[in-house]
């Protein structure tokens, strides 16, 4: 019952607008168009300033980027601080540390297989 009512609330404000453009239209055809390009304008020149001082800075993300690379580093270099206060390593031990170490290649990252051992013949033109 409630979408209905709110249905035709709706489209009788659709309607009645339609019919308010048209007869601003056919009665004053250029304050029409004046109205809609200053608009037009407005929303334009809103647009351009919200994207301008929403839009993320670079120097912004390069800063995030450097604060997680030395987060990394800091970890590491604290794994491997705590690591060499154990003092000797059994061997089991030093082959888990050396797996949990290694870090799997990123996903986005592919090596490109190329000619590597062909030397280039630079003489013949």
């Amino acid at each position: 019952m409630k979408n209905r009512i709110s249905f035709y609330i709706v489209s009788g404000l659709i309607i009645l607008a339609a019919l308010g453009v048209a007869v601003s239209l056919i009665s004053d055809p250029a304050g029409f168009l004046q109205r809609i390009a200053v608009i037009v304008i407005i929303g334009a020149v809103i647009y351009f300033l919200f994207q301008r001082f929403n839009r993320a800075n670079p120097s912004k993300r390069e800063q995030r980027a450097f604060i997680r690379a030395a987060k990394k580093s800091k970890k590491r270099f604290n794994h491997k601080e705590a690591g060499s206060a154990n003092g000797k390593k059994t061997s089991i031990g030093y082959l888990t540390s050396i797996k949990k170490s290694k870090k799997k290649s990123s996903p986005h990252l592919t090596v490109i297989e190329g000619k590597k051992g062909k030397k280039k013949n630079r003489a013949s033109l």
